[in-house]
């Protein structure tokens, strides 16, 4: 299987080429020919294609030319639309970074071309393939939780413009910590509720961390009201320390009218204390979920849980671009 991954410009880029050259039977190509966005010092095109040792072409329409099965966009959020529309005008299934775009506007296009193509989009949320998140959702399924009330979510992470500075560009990136880390949540929620939609956001942003650093905001507290009367909050910030082992996680707690659940996503790990440098170290273990997400896209799903469909990160998308209005007029608003 021939798959291309276009553009190196988001963080998960270099990890998704690695994963796939790795994969038995799958070739790929890379092609990161827009490079004007990156900042001095950030490694990109051929230079960073040489490091992960994957082969590249020169531009987009090479790596078409060669025939890819399947594509992956890694592209600064704002890009999305015009390479996923390029991917479906060649017949090709394609996997978008999260969020799927930056405005509803060119999500809802970005669906219905590959709609009209015959293609299948695919956005990156790894998460839904957790081993916790899997347990949360049977429970949910089987009624041993009962009916869900409320939900308590936190995605916490590093501040990403020291690795891609674009992150932190709102004209580049849709936002700030809002934009990337609200997805996530809202994402295994439309999984969970069985796209039973979200109709009322209230939010409220700040920069308060980094402040001076960067203009895009830092920190959020995202409530959501769901269809179904559930009510959902998520803590969406960049307020990871910077040497922290770890550069984040996700947590969430649901509460149902039976039980609670309570699930990390991210915390298969060992936790200790090197006396030797004095710094806490962590040794992760289990399972890759970016691995299995990249399985599920190429082949299919494995053990009940399948790769989000584009209209799934469209209604995500649209939590989000209702937070940042609903934070812009300091009042609840409901979701288109």
């Amino acid at each position: 299987m021939k798959v291309g991954v276009l553009s190196f410009a988001h963080v998960h880029a270099g990890g998704f080429a690695r994963l796939l050259d790795g994969m038995e039977g799958v070739e790929v190509l890379a092609a990161d020919p827009d490079t004007d966005l990156a900042a001095p010092g950030e490694v990109r095109g051929r230079e960073f294609a040489d490091r992960l040792g994957v082969a590249c072409a020169d531009s987009y329409e090479e790596l078409f030319a060669w025939g890819p099965d399947k594509v992956v966009v890694c592209s600064e959020n704002v890009r999305h639309r015009p390479l996923v529309e390029l991917a479906a005008a060649h017949g090709v299934d394609v996997l978008c970074e999260k969020p799927l775009a930056t405005t509803e506007e060119d999500g809802a296009a970005m669906v219905e071309a590959c709609r009209a193509a015959g293609v299948r989009l695919a956005v990156a949320h790894p998460v839904r393939f957790s081993p916790a998140y899997t347990a949360v959702r049977a429970a949910v399924r089987s009624g041993t939780a009962g009916g869900v009330l409320a939900v308590s979510g936190a995605n916490n992470g590093y501040l990403p413009a020291a690795r891609r500075r674009w992150f932190a560009d709102p004209q580049l990136a849709g936002g700030g910590a809002l934009m990337d880390h609200t997805v996530h949540i809202a994402d295994l929620l439309d999984d969970l509720f069985g796209a039973s939609p979200a109709t009322t956001v209230y939010a409220q942003v700040n920069n308060v961390l980094h402040e001076g650093e960067v203009d895009a905001d830092t920190a959020g507290l995202v409530t959501v009201e769901y269809a179904n009367g559930a009510v959902a909050t998520i803590d969406c910030s960049w307020s990871q320390p910077r040497h922290h082992p770890a550069w984040g996680g996700l947590q969430m707690q649901v509460i149902g009218d039976r039980a609670t659940l309570e699930m990390d996503a991210f915390d298969q790990k060992v936790h200790g204390f090197s006396e030797s440098s004095r710094t806490p170290f962590e040794l992760p273990y289990g399972v890759n979920l970016d691995a299995l997400m990249l399985h599920s896209f190429l082949y299919g799903s494995g053990g009940g849980t399948s790769v989000t469909d584009g209209e799934s990160g469209l209604r995500s998308l649209r939590i989000v671009t209702a937070a940042y209005r609903s934070a812009r007029e300091g009042r609840s608003v409901p979701v288109r």
